[in-house]
Protein backbone atom coordinates (compact mmCIF):
# COMPACT_ATOMS: atom_id res chain seq x y z
CA UNK A 1 0.00 0.00 0.00
CA UNK A 2 1.08 3.73 -1.18
CA UNK A 3 2.53 5.37 2.13
CA UNK A 4 1.09 9.21 2.08
CA UNK A 5 3.81 11.63 2.83
CA UNK A 6 3.60 14.84 4.41
CA UNK A 7 5.57 17.89 3.97
CA UNK A 8 6.93 19.63 7.01
CA UNK A 9 8.97 23.31 6.54
CA UNK A 10 10.11 25.39 9.05
CA UNK A 11 11.86 29.02 8.39
CA UNK A 12 14.42 30.96 9.56
CA UNK A 13 13.94 34.55 8.63
CA UNK A 14 16.66 37.10 8.65
CA UNK A 15 15.62 40.89 8.69
CA UNK A 16 18.03 43.93 8.98
CA UNK A 17 16.63 46.16 11.17
CA UNK A 18 16.11 49.67 9.78
CA UNK A 19 18.79 51.60 12.28
CA UNK A 20 20.76 54.80 11.51
CA UNK A 21 24.34 52.86 12.51
CA UNK A 22 25.52 49.42 12.64
CA UNK A 23 24.74 46.85 15.35
CA UNK A 24 27.67 47.11 17.45
CA UNK A 25 29.68 50.23 16.03
CA UNK A 26 28.30 53.73 14.96
CA UNK A 27 29.37 52.97 10.94
CA UNK A 28 26.66 53.83 8.71
CA UNK A 29 23.63 51.29 8.08
CA UNK A 30 23.25 51.51 4.83
CA UNK A 31 25.37 49.83 2.54
CA UNK A 32 23.39 49.30 -0.22
CA UNK A 33 25.00 50.90 -3.77
CA UNK A 34 28.31 52.53 -1.44
CA UNK A 35 31.31 51.66 -2.65
CA UNK A 36 32.93 48.39 -1.04
CA UNK A 37 34.76 49.07 2.07
CA UNK A 38 33.86 52.00 2.93
CA UNK A 39 31.33 52.24 5.93
CA UNK A 40 33.89 50.23 8.00
CA UNK A 41 35.45 50.79 10.96
CA UNK A 42 37.86 48.61 13.24
CA UNK A 43 34.98 47.16 15.68
CA UNK A 44 32.75 46.08 12.77
CA UNK A 45 36.05 44.61 11.00
CA UNK A 46 36.32 42.45 14.23
CA UNK A 47 40.10 43.86 14.83
CA UNK A 48 41.36 43.03 18.19
CA UNK A 49 41.41 45.46 21.35
CA UNK A 50 37.97 46.93 19.55
CA UNK A 51 34.93 46.74 22.24
CA UNK A 52 31.12 46.14 21.07
CA UNK A 53 28.24 48.09 22.09
CA UNK A 54 24.63 47.18 21.37
CA UNK A 55 22.45 49.84 18.94
CA UNK A 56 20.10 50.32 21.52
CA UNK A 57 17.53 51.61 18.65
CA UNK A 58 17.99 47.44 17.33
CA UNK A 59 17.22 46.70 20.35
CA UNK A 60 14.17 48.32 20.91
CA UNK A 61 12.87 47.35 17.27
CA UNK A 62 13.67 43.78 17.87
CA UNK A 63 11.50 43.97 21.54
CA UNK A 64 8.66 45.99 19.22
CA UNK A 65 8.73 42.95 16.80
CA UNK A 66 8.61 40.51 19.59
CA UNK A 67 5.55 42.16 20.92
CA UNK A 68 3.97 42.17 17.25
CA UNK A 69 4.35 38.79 16.60
CA UNK A 70 3.06 37.81 20.12
CA UNK A 71 6.21 36.24 21.85
CA UNK A 72 7.29 36.84 25.18
CA UNK A 73 10.41 38.92 25.48
CA UNK A 74 12.56 37.77 28.18
CA UNK A 75 13.62 40.11 30.84
CA UNK A 76 16.88 38.62 31.34
CA UNK A 77 19.22 37.97 27.47
CA UNK A 78 22.55 37.48 26.65
CA UNK A 79 24.83 37.71 23.23
CA UNK A 80 26.63 34.76 22.51
CA UNK A 81 29.54 34.30 20.38
CA UNK A 82 29.05 31.60 17.15
CA UNK A 83 32.38 30.51 15.63
CA UNK A 84 33.34 29.69 12.75
CA UNK A 85 35.23 30.75 9.79
CA UNK A 86 34.31 32.20 6.48
CA UNK A 87 35.99 34.50 4.48
CA UNK A 88 32.99 37.18 5.05
CA UNK A 89 32.98 37.29 8.48
CA UNK A 90 36.10 39.75 9.62
CA UNK A 91 36.60 38.51 13.44
CA UNK A 92 36.01 34.79 12.69
CA UNK A 93 32.70 34.68 14.85
CA UNK A 94 29.07 36.11 14.74
CA UNK A 95 27.79 37.99 18.03
CA UNK A 96 24.22 36.08 17.76
CA UNK A 97 22.23 35.06 21.13
CA UNK A 98 21.61 30.86 21.61
CA UNK A 99 20.49 29.46 24.80
CA UNK A 100 19.21 33.41 26.17
CA UNK A 101 17.52 34.64 23.15
CA UNK A 102 16.00 38.14 23.02
CA UNK A 103 11.47 36.66 22.70
CA UNK A 104 10.37 33.28 22.52
CA UNK A 105 7.06 31.56 21.76
CA UNK A 106 4.68 33.62 19.33
CA UNK A 107 2.59 33.27 16.41
CA UNK A 108 1.33 34.68 12.95
CA UNK A 109 -1.88 33.93 11.38
CA UNK A 110 -2.01 34.48 7.72
CA UNK A 111 -4.21 33.70 4.57
CA UNK A 112 -4.47 31.51 2.30
CA UNK A 113 -5.32 32.83 -1.12
CA UNK A 114 -7.05 31.45 -4.60
CA UNK A 115 -5.67 33.10 -8.19
CA UNK A 116 -8.23 35.72 -7.74
CA UNK A 117 -7.23 36.87 -4.51
CA UNK A 118 -10.17 35.33 -2.43
CA UNK A 119 -9.46 33.74 0.97
CA UNK A 120 -9.48 30.56 0.99
CA UNK A 121 -8.17 29.30 4.58
CA UNK A 122 -6.68 31.00 7.89
CA UNK A 123 -4.14 29.52 9.02
CA UNK A 124 -1.29 29.89 12.35
CA UNK A 125 2.29 29.49 12.25
CA UNK A 126 4.08 29.40 15.58
CA UNK A 127 7.38 31.55 16.34
CA UNK A 128 9.76 28.89 18.61
CA UNK A 129 12.59 32.57 19.25
CA UNK A 130 13.27 35.58 18.00
CA UNK A 131 17.06 36.77 18.48
CA UNK A 132 19.50 39.65 17.60
CA UNK A 133 22.36 39.34 15.66
CA UNK A 134 25.25 40.86 13.57
CA UNK A 135 25.31 40.21 9.80
CA UNK A 136 28.59 39.05 7.60
CA UNK A 137 29.37 40.73 4.90
CA UNK A 138 28.89 40.40 0.82
CA UNK A 139 31.01 37.76 -1.67
CA UNK A 140 31.72 38.26 -4.96
CA UNK A 141 33.10 35.33 -7.42
CA UNK A 142 34.78 36.57 -10.29
CA UNK A 143 36.16 33.66 -12.00
CA UNK A 144 38.69 31.85 -9.69
CA UNK A 145 38.65 34.81 -7.38
CA UNK A 146 36.11 35.57 -4.96
CA UNK A 147 35.97 39.47 -3.78
CA UNK A 148 34.94 40.68 -0.06
CA UNK A 149 32.91 44.01 0.76
CA UNK A 150 32.08 44.35 4.24
CA UNK A 151 30.20 47.48 4.43
CA UNK A 152 26.97 44.80 5.42
CA UNK A 153 29.58 43.27 8.16
CA UNK A 154 28.05 44.48 11.38
CA UNK A 155 24.58 45.31 10.38
CA UNK A 156 21.65 44.79 12.61
CA UNK A 157 19.78 40.84 12.32
CA UNK A 158 16.65 40.40 13.52
CA UNK A 159 16.60 36.06 13.40
CA UNK A 160 12.90 34.87 13.43
CA UNK A 161 12.71 30.95 13.61
CA UNK A 162 9.40 29.16 13.62
CA UNK A 163 8.37 25.85 14.52
CA UNK A 164 7.81 23.51 11.85
CA UNK A 165 4.29 24.45 10.92
CA UNK A 166 3.96 24.85 7.98
CA UNK A 167 2.62 22.42 4.94
CA UNK A 168 3.38 23.55 1.71
CA UNK A 169 5.30 25.76 -0.31
CA UNK A 170 2.21 28.08 -0.77
CA UNK A 171 1.90 28.36 3.05
CA UNK A 172 5.65 29.36 3.79
CA UNK A 173 5.17 31.97 1.29
CA UNK A 174 2.03 33.27 2.58
CA UNK A 175 3.79 32.97 6.03
CA UNK A 176 6.74 35.17 4.80
CA UNK A 177 4.62 37.42 3.19
CA UNK A 178 2.63 38.40 6.21
CA UNK A 179 5.72 38.61 8.46
CA UNK A 180 7.19 41.17 5.98
CA UNK A 181 3.64 43.29 6.27
CA UNK A 182 4.48 43.31 9.78
CA UNK A 183 8.18 44.33 10.20
CA UNK A 184 7.59 46.95 7.61
CA UNK A 185 3.77 48.41 9.14
CA UNK A 186 6.01 48.76 13.27
CA UNK A 187 9.01 50.53 10.69
CA UNK A 188 11.34 47.46 12.35
CA UNK A 189 12.60 46.73 8.77
CA UNK A 190 12.48 47.42 5.45
CA UNK A 191 12.21 44.28 4.28
CA UNK A 192 13.31 45.46 0.80
CA UNK A 193 14.35 41.96 -0.61
CA UNK A 194 15.79 43.13 -3.59
CA UNK A 195 18.16 44.98 -1.12
CA UNK A 196 18.96 41.85 1.00
CA UNK A 197 17.06 42.97 3.77
CA UNK A 198 14.95 40.11 4.23
CA UNK A 199 16.36 36.48 3.62
CA UNK A 200 15.05 32.95 4.29
CA UNK A 201 16.93 29.35 5.32
CA UNK A 202 14.03 27.05 5.03
CA UNK A 203 14.36 23.25 6.43
CA UNK A 204 12.06 20.62 4.73
CA UNK A 205 11.33 17.41 5.81
CA UNK A 206 8.95 14.12 4.71
CA UNK A 207 6.88 11.82 7.18
CA UNK A 208 4.64 9.53 6.87
CA UNK A 209 0.90 11.21 7.17
CA UNK A 210 -0.63 10.71 10.89
CA UNK A 211 2.97 10.60 12.35
CA UNK A 212 4.21 13.20 14.73
CA UNK A 213 7.95 12.38 14.50
CA UNK A 214 10.30 14.57 12.83
CA UNK A 215 12.61 13.17 10.13
CA UNK A 216 15.93 14.50 9.06
CA UNK A 217 15.58 17.78 7.16
CA UNK A 218 16.99 19.41 3.94
CA UNK A 219 18.02 23.10 5.02
CA UNK A 220 18.00 25.29 1.97
CA UNK A 221 20.13 28.51 2.38
CA UNK A 222 20.35 32.23 1.62
CA UNK A 223 16.92 32.67 -0.47
CA UNK A 224 16.53 36.00 -1.18
CA UNK A 225 13.00 36.39 -2.40
CA UNK A 226 9.18 34.97 -1.98
CA UNK A 227 9.42 33.17 -5.78
CA UNK A 228 12.87 31.52 -4.85
CA UNK A 229 11.47 30.56 -1.19
CA UNK A 230 8.40 28.96 -3.75
CA UNK A 231 10.57 27.26 -6.19
CA UNK A 232 13.37 26.20 -4.45
CA UNK A 233 10.89 24.49 -2.06
CA UNK A 234 8.46 22.81 -4.62
CA UNK A 235 12.07 21.32 -6.04
CA UNK A 236 13.24 20.15 -2.96
CA UNK A 237 9.83 18.40 -1.73
CA UNK A 238 10.11 16.74 -5.04
CA UNK A 239 13.80 15.47 -4.58
CA UNK A 240 12.91 14.34 -1.35
CA UNK A 241 10.01 12.35 -2.35
CA UNK A 242 11.56 10.34 -5.10
CA UNK A 243 14.42 9.77 -2.84
CA UNK A 244 12.04 8.26 0.00
CA UNK A 245 10.86 6.31 -2.83
CA UNK A 246 14.76 5.01 -3.88
CA UNK A 247 15.77 4.13 -0.92
CA UNK A 248 12.35 3.53 1.05
CA UNK A 249 12.76 6.05 3.61
CA UNK A 250 13.89 9.70 4.58
CA UNK A 251 17.31 11.00 4.35
CA UNK A 252 19.75 9.10 6.87
CA UNK A 253 20.68 12.59 8.20
CA UNK A 254 20.39 16.56 8.46
CA UNK A 255 21.83 18.18 5.29
CA UNK A 256 22.19 21.77 4.06
CA UNK A 257 21.36 22.27 0.07
CA UNK A 258 22.00 25.95 -1.53
CA UNK A 259 19.32 27.35 -4.49
CA UNK A 260 20.81 28.05 -7.63
CA UNK A 261 18.41 30.41 -9.22
CA UNK A 262 20.04 30.29 -12.70
CA UNK A 263 19.46 26.66 -12.93
CA UNK A 264 15.91 26.30 -10.25
CA UNK A 265 17.93 23.28 -8.34
CA UNK A 266 19.34 22.50 -5.00
CA UNK A 267 22.96 21.43 -4.72
CA UNK A 268 24.15 19.21 -1.42
CA UNK A 269 26.50 21.50 0.11
CA UNK A 270 27.34 19.74 3.72
CA UNK A 271 25.87 18.02 6.52
CA UNK A 272 23.55 20.09 8.85
CA UNK A 273 25.71 21.72 11.61
CA UNK A 274 24.87 20.88 14.78
CA UNK A 275 25.23 24.09 17.83
CA UNK A 276 28.15 22.27 18.99
CA UNK A 277 30.16 22.86 16.10
CA UNK A 278 29.53 26.45 16.25
CA UNK A 279 31.31 26.48 19.89
CA UNK A 280 28.73 28.68 21.45
CA UNK A 281 30.21 30.56 24.67
CA UNK A 282 28.64 34.13 26.23
CA UNK A 283 30.14 37.28 24.40
CA UNK A 284 32.42 38.16 27.49
CA UNK A 285 32.82 42.12 26.04
CA UNK A 286 29.08 42.75 26.19
CA UNK A 287 27.24 43.13 29.43
CA UNK A 288 23.53 40.91 29.88
CA UNK A 289 20.64 42.57 28.76
CA UNK A 290 17.82 43.26 31.45
CA UNK A 291 14.20 44.76 30.30
CA UNK A 292 11.63 45.82 33.33
CA UNK A 293 8.26 44.60 33.24
CA UNK A 294 6.99 47.88 33.06
CA UNK A 295 9.64 49.12 30.07
CA UNK A 296 8.74 46.15 27.89
CA UNK A 297 4.37 47.09 28.30
CA UNK A 298 5.35 51.20 27.85
CA UNK A 299 6.50 49.60 24.07
CA UNK A 300 3.78 47.60 23.88
CA UNK A 301 1.50 50.36 23.90
CA UNK A 302 3.00 52.20 21.20
CA UNK A 303 2.89 49.65 18.40
CA UNK A 304 0.89 50.63 15.47
CA UNK A 305 -2.95 48.86 14.61
CA UNK A 306 -1.13 45.53 12.71
CA UNK A 307 -1.55 44.80 9.43
CA UNK A 308 -3.56 41.75 9.87
CA UNK A 309 -6.27 43.91 12.03
CA UNK A 310 -6.29 46.58 9.37
CA UNK A 311 -6.78 44.76 6.67
CA UNK A 312 -10.05 43.65 8.25
CA UNK A 313 -11.20 47.44 8.90
CA UNK A 314 -10.10 47.87 4.99
CA UNK A 315 -12.74 44.62 3.88
CA UNK A 316 -15.36 45.68 6.71
CA UNK A 317 -15.28 49.28 4.59
CA UNK A 318 -16.60 47.06 1.36
CA UNK A 319 -13.02 46.73 -0.19
CA UNK A 320 -11.83 43.39 -1.53
CA UNK A 321 -9.38 41.41 0.54
CA UNK A 322 -7.37 41.70 -2.44
CA UNK A 323 -7.11 45.34 -2.61
CA UNK A 324 -7.05 45.55 1.17
CA UNK A 325 -3.61 43.14 0.89
CA UNK A 326 -2.36 45.65 -1.79
CA UNK A 327 -2.71 48.68 0.16
CA UNK A 328 -0.65 46.30 3.23
CA UNK A 329 2.13 45.34 0.82
CA UNK A 330 2.86 48.79 -0.29
CA UNK A 331 3.08 51.58 2.86
CA UNK A 332 3.38 54.13 0.41
CA UNK A 333 0.34 53.05 -1.57
CA UNK A 334 -1.77 52.64 1.77
CA UNK A 335 -0.47 56.21 2.86
CA UNK A 336 -2.32 57.67 -0.57
CA UNK A 337 -5.04 55.72 0.14
CA UNK A 338 -5.82 56.74 3.60
CA UNK A 339 -5.23 60.28 2.53
CA UNK A 340 -8.01 60.31 -0.14
CA UNK A 341 -10.21 57.86 1.91
CA UNK A 342 -10.23 60.54 4.91
CA UNK A 343 -10.78 63.06 2.62
CA UNK A 344 -13.67 61.39 1.09
CA UNK A 345 -15.08 59.23 3.17
CA UNK A 346 -15.93 56.83 0.45
CA UNK A 347 -14.14 53.75 -0.03
CA UNK A 348 -15.10 53.14 -3.58
CA UNK A 349 -14.25 56.28 -4.59
CA UNK A 350 -10.93 56.27 -2.96
CA UNK A 351 -10.49 52.54 -4.70
CA UNK A 352 -11.30 54.24 -7.66
CA UNK A 353 -8.89 56.86 -7.59
CA UNK A 354 -5.95 55.41 -6.11
CA UNK A 355 -5.89 51.37 -6.34
CA UNK A 356 -7.64 52.17 -10.36
CA UNK A 357 -6.71 55.22 -11.35
CA UNK A 358 -3.29 55.87 -10.39
CA UNK A 359 -1.91 52.84 -9.89
CA UNK A 360 -3.12 52.59 -13.77
CA UNK A 361 -1.89 55.49 -15.01
CA UNK A 362 1.35 55.01 -13.47
CA UNK A 363 1.89 51.42 -14.83
CA UNK A 364 1.21 52.86 -18.68
CA UNK A 365 3.93 55.21 -18.03
CA UNK A 366 6.09 52.88 -16.74
CA UNK A 367 6.80 54.55 -13.69
CA UNK A 368 6.53 54.16 -9.65
CA UNK A 369 4.07 55.09 -7.02
CA UNK A 370 7.67 57.38 -5.56
CA UNK A 371 7.81 58.57 -8.86
CA UNK A 372 4.03 60.23 -9.59
CA UNK A 373 1.97 62.94 -7.40
CA UNK A 374 2.50 63.24 -3.98
CA UNK A 375 -0.27 62.46 -1.18
CA UNK A 376 -0.47 66.54 -0.77
CA UNK A 377 -0.80 66.81 -4.66
CA UNK A 378 -3.30 63.70 -5.07
CA UNK A 379 -5.62 65.63 -2.38
CA UNK A 380 -5.52 68.97 -4.23
CA UNK A 381 -6.68 67.17 -6.92
CA UNK A 382 -9.74 65.03 -4.58
CA UNK A 383 -10.57 68.29 -3.14
CA UNK A 384 -11.00 69.71 -6.79
CA UNK A 385 -13.43 66.84 -7.54
CA UNK A 386 -15.38 66.74 -4.25
CA UNK A 387 -15.68 70.88 -4.38
CA UNK A 388 -17.36 70.72 -7.92
CA UNK A 389 -14.48 72.38 -9.67
CA UNK A 390 -14.17 69.44 -11.89
CA UNK A 391 -16.65 66.65 -12.35
CA UNK A 392 -14.80 63.13 -11.53
CA UNK A 393 -14.64 62.02 -15.31
CA UNK A 394 -12.63 65.44 -15.97
CA UNK A 395 -10.48 64.31 -12.88
CA UNK A 396 -9.20 61.20 -14.51
CA UNK A 397 -7.91 63.75 -17.25
CA UNK A 398 -6.16 66.00 -14.91
CA UNK A 399 -4.71 62.94 -13.28
CA UNK A 400 -3.39 61.40 -15.86
CA UNK A 401 -1.63 64.82 -16.68
CA UNK A 402 -0.40 65.18 -12.96
CA UNK A 403 1.66 62.10 -13.72
CA UNK A 404 2.94 62.99 -17.16
CA UNK A 405 3.71 66.26 -16.72
CA UNK A 406 4.55 66.48 -13.42
CA UNK A 407 2.46 69.68 -12.75
CA UNK A 408 -0.10 70.51 -9.78
CA UNK A 409 -4.12 70.07 -10.17
CA UNK A 410 -4.68 73.52 -9.88
CA UNK A 411 -2.64 74.55 -12.76
CA UNK A 412 -3.78 71.93 -14.89
CA UNK A 413 -7.22 72.64 -14.56
CA UNK A 414 -6.82 76.56 -15.11
CA UNK A 415 -4.28 76.37 -18.11
CA UNK A 416 -6.69 73.97 -20.15
CA UNK A 417 -9.98 75.82 -18.48
CA UNK A 418 -11.79 72.19 -17.09
CA UNK A 419 -13.83 74.02 -14.60
CA UNK A 420 -16.65 72.44 -14.11
CA UNK A 421 -20.07 74.58 -14.82
CA UNK A 422 -22.19 74.42 -11.40
CA UNK A 423 -23.59 77.58 -12.03
CA UNK A 424 -27.60 77.70 -12.22
CA UNK A 425 -28.12 79.98 -14.49
CA UNK A 426 -25.86 79.03 -16.96
CA UNK A 427 -26.74 75.11 -16.42
CA UNK A 428 -30.61 76.17 -17.21
CA UNK A 429 -30.17 77.81 -20.30
CA UNK A 430 -28.01 74.24 -21.81
CA UNK A 431 -31.23 72.54 -20.13
CA UNK A 432 -33.74 74.13 -21.78
CA UNK A 433 -31.48 74.15 -25.11
CA UNK A 434 -31.12 70.33 -24.64
CA UNK A 435 -35.19 69.87 -24.24
CA UNK A 436 -35.21 71.63 -27.65
CA UNK A 437 -33.11 70.05 -29.85
CA UNK A 438 -33.76 65.95 -28.69
CA UNK A 439 -37.41 66.21 -28.55
CA UNK A 440 -37.66 62.63 -29.63
CA UNK A 441 -35.26 61.66 -26.81
CA UNK A 442 -37.99 63.50 -24.19
CA UNK A 443 -40.74 62.12 -25.66
CA UNK A 444 -40.04 58.85 -25.32
CA UNK A 445 -38.45 59.64 -21.44
CA UNK A 446 -41.98 61.03 -20.95
CA UNK A 447 -43.46 57.40 -22.55
CA UNK A 448 -41.73 55.75 -19.98
CA UNK A 449 -38.29 54.66 -21.37
CA UNK A 450 -35.93 56.18 -18.71
CA UNK A 451 -33.03 55.02 -20.47
CA UNK A 452 -33.71 58.08 -23.05
CA UNK A 453 -32.80 60.72 -20.24
CA UNK A 454 -29.34 59.68 -21.10
CA UNK A 455 -29.16 60.75 -24.63
CA UNK A 456 -30.48 64.21 -23.36
CA UNK A 457 -27.32 64.14 -20.60
CA UNK A 458 -25.01 62.82 -23.27
CA UNK A 459 -26.14 66.29 -25.81
CA UNK A 460 -25.30 68.56 -22.79
CA UNK A 461 -21.92 67.30 -21.74
CA UNK A 462 -20.87 66.83 -25.52
CA UNK A 463 -21.79 70.49 -25.90
CA UNK A 464 -20.02 71.51 -22.53
CA UNK A 465 -16.66 69.25 -23.31
CA UNK A 466 -17.85 67.37 -20.16
CA UNK A 467 -17.60 70.63 -18.40
CA UNK A 468 -21.27 70.60 -16.72
CA UNK A 469 -21.81 69.17 -13.74
CA UNK A 470 -23.47 65.94 -14.59
CA UNK A 471 -25.43 65.64 -10.79
CA UNK A 472 -27.25 69.11 -11.68
CA UNK A 473 -27.88 68.49 -15.47
CA UNK A 474 -29.79 65.00 -14.21
CA UNK A 475 -31.70 67.05 -11.28
CA UNK A 476 -32.94 69.63 -13.63
CA UNK A 477 -33.63 67.42 -16.30
CA UNK A 478 -35.80 65.01 -14.04
CA UNK A 479 -37.80 68.26 -12.81
CA UNK A 480 -38.20 69.58 -15.94
CA UNK A 481 -39.53 66.64 -17.71
CA UNK A 482 -41.50 65.05 -14.80
CA UNK A 483 -43.39 68.36 -13.89
CA UNK A 484 -46.80 68.27 -15.89
CA UNK A 485 -47.76 70.39 -18.98
CA UNK A 486 -49.51 73.41 -18.35
CA UNK A 487 -52.19 73.62 -20.63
Amino acid sequence: MPVTLEVIIGLEVHAQMSTRTKMFCGCDNDAFGKEPNTTVCPICMGHPGTLPVPNGEAVQKAIRTSLALGCTVNGDSHFDRKHYFYPDLPSGFQISQYDFPLANHGTITYDILDAGGAKVAEKTCRIHRLHMENDAGKLTHVGSRTLCDYNRAGTPLMEIVTEPDLRSADEAVAFAQELRRVLVAIQASEADMFKGMMRFDASISLREKGTEKLNPRSEIKNLNSFKSLERALLYEEKRLRNLWEEQSGPLKGNITVGWMDDEEKTRVLREKEDAQDYRYFPEPDIPPLHFEAAFIEEVKKKLPVLPRAQREKYVALGLPEAKALQLMDDPLLRSHFDAVLERTKDVKKASGIVLTQLIGFLKEQGKTLDQGPSKDAILELVDAIESGTISGNAGKDVLEKMITTGKGAKEIIAAEGMQQISDDSSLQTLVDRAIAENQKAVESYKAGKQAALGAVMAWVMKETKGQANPAKVNEMLRKLLETPDEN
